[in-house]
């Protein structure tokens, strides 16, 4: 489990466009809190602290502790992060509340280990993630920080898929128990290298030869009948 991650936000009473535009302007975050049977509080934080929390990959998944006006820290996850198409810039952020001993659902990122080391990486195959993360079930306390997938002993051809995973103590997979029976979907696999075949004179397509009687020099070039 990870340390405790600390969000201090401040109570929010302007709402609309041009009042989230100039809250941008000043450097701020609009962001909703909600959940747990309460009204949603609208809050606010400060950009260059959002983007120190969005580099810690713990940030996505792991239980946040938001304080509002200094108030006491309430159990949250970030539910969803709205950012600009394309400058460094977060446009609004959903925290949603924790409720205490209640199963929720998270998505807990992937750690592939030992890859350096894969048998069939090291005799010339691909590896590749067809997954990064996957949705979990269990108490807020026995959240994950991530899960392992050992690449190690994979051979060329080899796959990984989520029944091979192995969750801590409380924890299932989501998509695996409740998705039916094509839920065992791969996570990641290590592929043969692709092959470029050098093309061979038997593979060239012959051009008819065209005996030069066989071509109509009589008529005029453009001439119309």
């Amino acid at each position: 489990m990870s340390d405790d991650i600390s969000v201090i936000a401040t109570s929010r009473s302007v709402f609309g466009k041009g009042a989230s535009r100039r809250l941008r302007r000043d450097n701020l975050v609009p962001a909703i809190l909600y959940g747990a049977d309460k009204e949603p509080q609208a809050i606010q934080l400060k950009h260059n602290e959002v983007l120190k929390h969005l580099d810690t990959e713990a940030f996505y998944s792991q239980l946040l502790y938001v304080s509002v006006d200094g108030g006491e820290p309430v159990r949250s996850l970030l539910k969803d992060v709205q950012r600009h198409p394309y400058k460094q810039q977060v446009l609004h952020m959903d925290f949603v509340r924790v409720v205490a001993g209640a199963e929720l659902q998270v998505n807990v990122p992937l750690h592939f280990i030992n890859e350096d080391v894969c048998v069939g990486a090291k005799s010339g195959g691909i590896i590749t993630h067809n997954d990064n993360d996957v949705l979990v079930a269990c108490l807020p306390r026995n959240i994950p920080e991530h899960i392992e997938v050992d690449m190690s002993a994979l051979n060329v051809g080899d796959s990984v898929h989520l029944s091979d995973l192995t969750m801590p103590e409380g924890v299932r997979l989501v998509d695996l128990h409740e998705a039916g029976d094509d839920s065992d979907r791969q996570v990641a696999a290590v592929n043969a290298p692709r092959v470029e075949v050098e093309p061979t004179d038997e593979d060239e397509v012959e051009m008819p030869d065209v005996d030069s009687t066989d071509i109509d020099t009589d008529a005029d070039e453009g001439s119309v009948e």
